[in-house]
Parts: structure tokens; C-alpha cells; sequence
């Protein structure tokens, strides 16, 4: 799934998905999985060190909005802790499975629960409202 003002970051997650899948076709042949772990929000520092955000006079209020529901603290206290997420990847490396993909904290799971329950469009609709609220302007179709 995917947040606004994340596209970068997403895309190279979908590349990996994308390219770790297909590796792993490829790879099962040989003896050799690949696995991929998806964790929801960690509770580390990463914000306030290490993010660096372009910033554009026109995006501000959006962004600041977005920055805001990110920082809500019901979001904080479903963080995981790294050591959970560790747990994750140790289990993934040691099962024998040849499951690709592992949700790894409860914040992540219950998301993608949902975007399973209600689908796509519906789950997208709901995660633009929620960071963005109500669209100011909606696109307009071929015919205007």
C-alpha cells in the first residue's frame, strides 16, 4: 500500500516485490528462496534523523496535513519495535516455506486486512482521507 507524498519510497518497495517475486521462480529451481518482509511503521528515530523532505510552497499544506496524521499518536502507540520486526525476519529466513511475502507488526496486518476486505478503490478512497481530507477538485473525464 501506498501514503501521499511517498512515491519514491513506494516504488522502489513495488520494484523489489516485483523483482523478488520473479526471482524467485527463477531461484526455487536452484534450491534458493526469496522472501520479502512488509512491516507496517517502526518505532525508531528515522523521522526526526535521517527523512529529508522537498519542500514546495504549493505542496505545504498538504504536506504539513499528511506530516500531521503520520504523527497522530494513535499511529504512534501500533508502531512495532525493530526487535519485532527482527522476529519477522528470522522466522521468514528459518520456516522453509516458500512463502514470498510476510506482514510483519499489527499496524501493518490490520491495513492489509482491510484493504483486502473492502478492496482497492475503496481502501484508497479511505487512506486519501485520510491524510488529505475531502479533494478540493476532482479530475475531470475526456469529455470535460
Amino acid at each position: 500500500m501506498t501514503f501521499p507524498f511517498n512515491s519514491v519510497y513506494h516504488a522502489t518497495k513495488w520494484a523489489l516485490e516485483g523483482f523478488s517475486e520473479s526471482m524467485a521462480f527463477e531461484l526455487s529451481r536452484f534450491g534458493i528462496g526469496v522472501k520479502t518482509i512488509a512491516p507496517g511503521g517502526i518505532d525508531t528515530d528515522f523521522v526526526s534523523r535521517s527523512m529529508v523532505l522537498a519542500q514546495h510552497p504549493a505542496y505545504a499544506a498538504l504536506v504539513a496535513q499528511t506530516m500531521a496524521a503520520f504523527a497522530d499518536p494513535g499511529r504512534a502507540v501500533r508502531r512495532s519495535t525493530a526487535e519485532q520486526i527482527a522476529e519477522v525476519v528470522y522466522q521468514a529466513a528459518t520456516d522453509g516455506k516458500r512463502q514470498l511475502r510476510y506482514v510483519a507488526g499489527e499496524d501493518a496486518k490490520a491495513l492489509y486486512a482491510q484493504r483486502l476486505a473492502v478492496g482497492d478503490e475503496a481502501f484508497r478512497a479511505a487512506i486519501d482521507q485520510t491524510f488529505l481530507g475531502e479533494p478540493t477538485a476532482r479530475p475531470q473525464g475526456p469529455t470535460g
